[in-house]
């Protein structure tokens, strides 16, 4: 089916041999482009400035106007065109004095048309990497005026540099490693990274790995036959295929069992699932986003994660700073979260005091955004009026130093509430666990007696990471 007349890419040829502008209006148009040509300089001048050309093959050697001439007198008409020039008399000097003038290149003759073929591809690859430049750079410029990325809301230097890099690295199917603490927006920056990737159309699952059993892992990322073991009475897909020309975002990448871990790495190297209990491979086109809040440094010298593995996780690693690194986004972090509880729980806040502010500003926030999150929610079902107020905070108080849960057992601090009290034991409680079971949230909720599910919700309730 021939391109549409509008798609076509528009060539004007300048040259006063007849027979050359036959030649090369015949080829180029057989391979799709629109032809116009001009018997010397001055009559190619009229031309740009009738219409915008995508290229012009211009002659150096002409009557009227030579293509030196040319080149000077149309500068402010060919902003956007490239210009590739022709000579029977070429000499480097002549090549880089034309380029000098605004040339792209510069071709001796006789040619061969491959050559002018061939040159023209590669301006126009030239053209197309110059588009998305400019492209990524008028998105960057826009992430520095919305100060924003995605779902995430960030004015700081350190924010804006996060952005900048997921948004370059997001043209490309490079695995991307996100690292930070619990609560700082991991997931956020992998899904703003799949919906500015080509893959954006395809899917986008996130698996946390910390949530799924050992015994059940294998099975849910690779999928497994019918019959591979016990209950598995039919075939089922795996994440990664599930995943197929998608994003697959794998969280806490950091609890992944040991033994699953050279499985893990050879899909990341060969492009391909076995199922379990399966006996052939399958192909698998699946771009691979991980996150972790555990340092793998010292998983790796613990001997609990591979180190080839971290290699192939790691091909770019973004940082996510914590919270306290980022104070200056705290202001504008409320104002999104309470337009968006204002929504969804049907509100009407307009603002936050001074003095909660203050405090909002002094808390170094363990639990990262997903704790201000949480206590901007909490504040506007216990606010009394349109304006969120210092004991609407950290059950009263107005302390960084003693609005943490757990941090200070001082009953006076939460007056004589039992709720906060009970708030205050439960998380130190769980710090205590994890401490003791080295961040394993399995153990941690077996020495606590409550379920894991039950632990993962009082930990972001807490801001627990």
């Amino acid at each position: 089916m021939p391109e549409p007349e509008g798609l076509k890419k528009a060539i004007l040829i300048i040259d006063d041999e007849e027979n050359m502008r036959h030649m090369l209006q015949t080829m180029l148009r057989r391979y799709g482009y629109l032809i116009e040509t001009a018997e010397n300089g001055a009559q190619g001048l009229e031309k740009i400035g009738q219409r915008p050309f995508d290229f012009v093959l211009c002659d150096i050697k002409m009557p009227r106007m030579d293509g030196m001439a040319f080149l000077k007198a149309s500068r402010e008409h060919l902003q956007n065109t490239t210009v590739i020039m022709m000579s029977a008399y070429g000499s480097i000097d002549l090549a880089i004095e034309a380029m000098k003038l605004g040339a792209y290149d510069f071709i001796s003759k006789p040619f061969k048309n491959e050559e002018i073929r061939l040159t023209l591809k590669k301006a126009e690859e030239r053209e197309r990497l110059k588009s998305e430049n400019l492209q990524l750079k008028d998105k960057i410029q826009r992430i520095g005026g919305d100060l924003s990325f995605g779902n995430m809301v960030g004015k700081s230097q350190a924010m804006q540099q996060v952005f900048s890099m997921a948004l370059k690295v997001a043209r490309f199917d490079s695995t991307v490693l996100i690292t930070g603490e619990s609560g700082s927006g991991k997931e956020l920056i992998a899904q703003g990274i799949h919906r500015e990737s080509e893959r954006k159309a395809g899917p986008m699952i996130p698996v946390n790995c910390a949530s799924i059993p050992e015994s059940l892992m294998e099975s849910e990322l690779f999928g497994h036959t019918k019959g591979a073991f016990t209950g598995a009475d039919k075939d089922k897909k795996g994440l990664f295929e599930l995943a197929q020309e998608g994003t697959l975002f794998l969280d806490e990448i950091g609890e992944i069992p040991f033994s699953l871990q050279p499985k893990l790495l050879r899909v990341l190297q060969e492009g391909e699932v076995r199922p379990v209990g399966g006996t052939k491979s399958k192909s698998i086109d699946v771009r691979v986003i991980a996150a972790t809040s555990r340092e793998l440094g010292k998983e790796i010298a613990a001997g609990h994660f591979r180190e080839d593995l971290f290699y192939r996780l790691n091909v770019v690693p973004i940082v996510l700073p914590p919270l306290r690194q980022r104070t200056d986004d705290i202001p504008r972090l409320c104002r999104f979260f309470i337009n968006r509880f204002n929504e969804s729980l049907n509100t009407r806040i307009e603002n936050i005091s001074s003095a909660a502010m203050a405090a909002l500003m002094r808390h170094d926030w363990p639990g990262n955004v997903r704790e201000l999150e949480n206590a901007i929610e909490r504040a506007i079902v216990l606010a009394e009026g349109r304006t969120l107020e210092a004991d609407n905070f950290f059950g009263g108080t107005t302390s960084a130093a003693d609005s943490h849960p757990g941090e200070n057992e001082d009953a006076s601090d939460g007056g004589f509430s039992l709720k906060v009290a009970k708030a205050r034991l439960e998380a130190r409680m769980i710090r205590k666990a994890l401490a003791a079971t080295e961040g394993n949230r399995t153990h941690a909720a077996g020495l606590l007696e409550i379920s894991h599910p039950s632990l993962l919700s009082k930990m972001k309730l807490y801001g627990i990471k």
